[in-house]
């Protein structure tokens, strides 16, 4: 029997590491994550072409960009106001704040800062500038099944991405 390897309509488990420039781990998942590969699913930063054509067991590691990852720092979506000005229940860092642009559209920003009276909130994903090593364990490979498709997209979902 052939080790299968990870080609379109591949049902592909993986976990994997994400760590800064620097080697230090900003997101580690080690519960198995699960795609059909050429699927509706997009994986960060070219990934997808990087696992093509890999087998379970192996590890791949990849440099992604901001540009190919999560995009760069926009400082139009960061904003400081008066502490004062800003609900009580929102006054620690990493508080979650959602707010609704003049189009409708709802966006968390994350209280980022708070120094010398004056909070900071931050639109941005928290990864959003950095140069990211991505290290992803494959561990299971095969053909995909109808059942795997449904779990994978879920019956409620059109494109779900890793992030």
């Amino acid at each position: 029997m052939t080790e299968e390897t990870i080609k379109p309509g591949k049902f592909v488990s993986l976990t994997y590491t994400i760590a800064d420039e620097a080697g230090n781990i900003l997101e580690q998942n080690d519960l198995p994550v699960s795609y059909i590969h050429g699927g509706e699913m997009e994986l960060i930063g070219g990934m997808e072409q990087a696992v093509a054509g890999r087998k379970a067991g192996d590890t791949v590691e990849v440099v992604v960009p901001p540009e190919q990852g999560f995009g760069e720092h926009d400082p139009d979506l960061t904003f400081t106001d008066d502490i004062e000005n800003v609900p009580e229940q929102f006054r620690y860092v990493g508080a979650e704040v959602q707010m609704r642009s003049e189009s409708g559209e709802n966006r968390s920003f994350f209280v980022s800062h708070i120094e010398n009276g004056k909070l900071t909130v931050d639109g941005n994903h928290p990864l959003a500038g950095k140069t990211l090593k991505v290290t992803v364990k494959i561990l299971e490979v095969r053909d995909a099944t109808k059942e795997d498709a449904m779990q994978v997209a879920g019956p409620n979902t059109s494109r779900p991405t890793i992030n």
